[in-house]
């Protein structure tokens, strides 16, 4: 029915390709994508780790966690599950119970548009966890909700499989059809950066492509 779904047929990209990703970061993604796919400032980590892995999809509904605790079942070790909770940043979806849940079912981390709490006891258990706020407020369990639908999150489009990549910058989505080609760029702007880098060491501090361009619009000669 739809507005009260559980989709488990997720599209998995392949688990090598996804380990690729760690350890990548969120900047170099974001700019290896055109400088799309990545979450607003407003979604920050909450317990200072860092996640990669698979998105398992959230559809709330204000107010209510129904789903968030389902797709704790449904998703897989690694696998994160990222949460639009359509608005709602009073009502938590996400706590200290929910997050031993979470460990002992070893995922790679959680990621809501919207509330969690508990925020203690989550670093205690060394769970990768980033959210838009935090309040001490619970929710619901009635539904109506969706898992493994497509999603917003952060003003970011998330489809279920996409990958998911988080550190202390933020949060960026990885398109599971673009996932090997962002791969590709990456490493070749990291490569710029290593080059760059060294020249910066070798006594080439200021780019002189910056004066170049200065002179191109007439603000030097």
């Amino acid at each position: 029915m739809i507005g009260f779904r559980i989709c488990t047929d997720l599209p998995r990209p392949d688990p090598d390709l996804v380990k690729q990703f760690e350890g990548a970061a969120s900047s170099n993604l974001a700019d290896a994508m055109g400088r799309f796919n990545f979450m607003d400032a407003g979604i920050k980590s909450r317990s200072g780790l860092s996640l990669c892995g698979v998105a398992v999809t959230v559809n709330c509904r204000p107010g209510d966690n129904l789903m968030v605790h389902k797709a704790l079942e449904i998703a897989e070790a690694g696998d994160i599950v990222v949460v639009n909770t359509n608005g709602n940043v009073s009502s938590s979806v996400f706590g200290e119970l929910m997050c031993h849940t979470a460990v002992a079912a070893k995922l790679g981390g959680i990621v809501v548009d919207g509330a969690i709490r508990d925020v203690p006891a989550i670093m205690k258990l060394s769970f990768a966890a980033f959210s838009r706020v935090v309040s001490p407020g619970g929710c619901d369990k009635d539904g109506p909700g969706e898992i493994n639908v497509d999603i917003a999150c952060g003003g970011a489009v998330v489809h279920p499989g996409d990958i998911i990549v988080g550190d202390g910058d933020g949060v960026v989505v990885v398109p599971q059809r673009d996932a090997a080609e962002t791969l590709q760029r990456v490493g070749e702007l990291v490569a710029r950066e290593q080059e760059r880098i060294k020249e910066i060491r070798g006594g080439v501090v200021f780019k002189p492509a910056i004066d170049d361009a200065l002179r191109a619009k007439g603000v030097i000669e």
